[in-house]
């Protein structure tokens, strides 16, 4: 069963108030949730209702080798809560340096609580480097960092990149679980924890994203908004970014075209970003969103040999079936298309413009993902009115199968006849000359 660590690199960051509500959230899910405080301020206890005097708990009595079911305790929420314990400065340190000598009077432990069918163990950890970070780790499904938008963890990025906040070495060396970040009490309303939540966030985004496509070994391919960091570092672009299973940013597109409205936010793409990579699974490429209605940049994407063609979009119409269709069929590839499944309710309650969204319906985007053969036959979906997980097997043969008769950049060409030009140059809004 999984081990979430919780962890952050000082105090003060809501760590533990974080540990308590991710707790009750997995056990309003009928999960069965052991609650495992191991930071010595034994401050858990107090978000579950245990009264401040009781100051009995489990890691304080580890030396003794006492069972840890003795220390069990249920709570209101249904969370089973295992205390710390109360303890001394002195006290604290002698566990810490007994738990570095034997990590495996506390990983023992913690093994059996895994062995426990359909349970997750979430564990409140000390600030900073421990060995109770060094024993658990390499047990850990997940470890959870919480940072605040502040100077300090702006400080902390050059060690977070090299994985030293959390102590000597890297991350790696502890046998460390997958790592993701939380940036708690962010204030909209202060632009200097707006500026540094903004910095810290773009730091870190593409690394997370790689670390994703790294430990499930997988070609990952996401929509983002990009905030342009070569020349005026105002201009945001929608942009589709290609992660290798390596964790490496492979490529990226932006999109050529801004739709309508979306064109008061979004600066538009050029020809320098229409990658098509090989992979082991085939050769991908893709548009976004209407961009799949511009013939020539279809044509371009054909030209490249595309064989997986990728087609976000945010249009969950029944004509945007017929153009998913229509792809596969023209490009003779298989076609994913992926679209959001949105309501309401979705949106966070504090949103600028909540309002807005009063007279529309529940439903704001019916999804419509979908995955379809080079011959225009849906292998998945279309998915609609449900968040959904598409599973296809596409067999490369097939393309070259359904290119026989039909071969839009091959033998059905009339380069006598039609000619594109594709301008791949970056067009840069200035040029330097010495």
């Amino acid at each position: 069963m999984p081990l979430l660590l919780v962890a952050s690199p000082k105090g003060g960051v809501g760590k533990t108030t974080i540990s308590a509500g991710l707790a009750d959230a997995f056990a309003r899910t009928g999960r069965r949730v052991i609650a495992l405080d191991l930071d010595p301020q034994n401050a858990l206890r107090l978000h579950f209702g245990v009264p401040v005097q009781d100051h009995a708990g489990f890691l304080t009595a580890l030396p003794r080798g006492q069972d840890w079911r003795a220390f069990l305790r249920p709570t209101e929420s249904g969370v089973l809560l295992l205390p710390h314990g109360g303890s001394d400065l002195r006290g604290a340190l002698e566990l810490q340096a007994e738990i570095a000598r034997s990590p495996e009077i506390l990983a023992g432990p913690v093994r059996l609580m895994l062995g426990e069918p359909d349970t997750i163990v979430l564990a409140d950890l000390p600030p900073g480097a421990s060995p109770v970070l060094a024993a658990l780790s390499p047990l850990a499904s997940l470890l959870l960092v919480v940072l605040l938008p502040d100077s300090a963890s702006t400080a902390l990025l050059p060690d977070i990149d090299q994985g030293r906040f959390l102590g000597r070495g890297t991350l790696a060396a502890l046998g460390a679980p997958p790592l993701r970040f939380v940036l708690n009490q962010v204030d909209h309303h202060s632009p200097l924890s707006r500026r540094t939540a903004e910095a810290v966030a773009r730091h870190l985004g593409p690394r997370l994203l790689g670390a994703i496509a790294r430990e499930h070994r997988a070609h990952l391919v996401i929509g983002v908004i990009e905030r342009d960091q070569t020349f005026s570092r105002g201009t945001l672009y929608c942009t589709l970014l290609y992660f290798g299973p390596d964790g490496a940013l492979l490529a990226k597109h932006r999109k050529l075209v801004p739709t309508a409205a979306e064109r008061y936010i979004w600066g538009s793409g050029d020809g320098s970003t229409l990658p098509a990579l090989e992979t082991p699974h085939g050769r991908l490429g893709g548009l976004i969103c209407w961009e799949n209605y511009m013939p020539l940049a279809r044509m371009a994407m054909y030209g490249k040999g595309v064989q997986v063609y990728l087609a976000p979009t945010a249009d969950h119409r029944d004509t945007w079936q017929a153009t998913l269709r229509h792809i596969a069929c023209e490009g003779r590839c298989f076609v994913l298309g992926s679209n959001q499944f949105v309501t309401k309710d979705m949106y966070p309650p504090d949103l600028v413009g909540l309002e807005d969204l009063e007279k529309q319906p529940e439903v704001l985007c019916r999804g419509g993902s979908a995955i379809v053969s080079p011959l225009g036959e849906y292998l998945a979906g279309p998915s609609f009115d449900e968040e959904a997980l598409l599973v296809a097997e596409l067999d490369l043969a097939e393309v070259v199968r359904a290119r026989f008769d039909f071969d839009v950049v091959g033998h059905y060409a009339r380069p006598d006849v039609f000619t594109l030009i594709v301008n791949e140059h970056p067009l840069r809004p200035l040029a330097a000359r010495s």
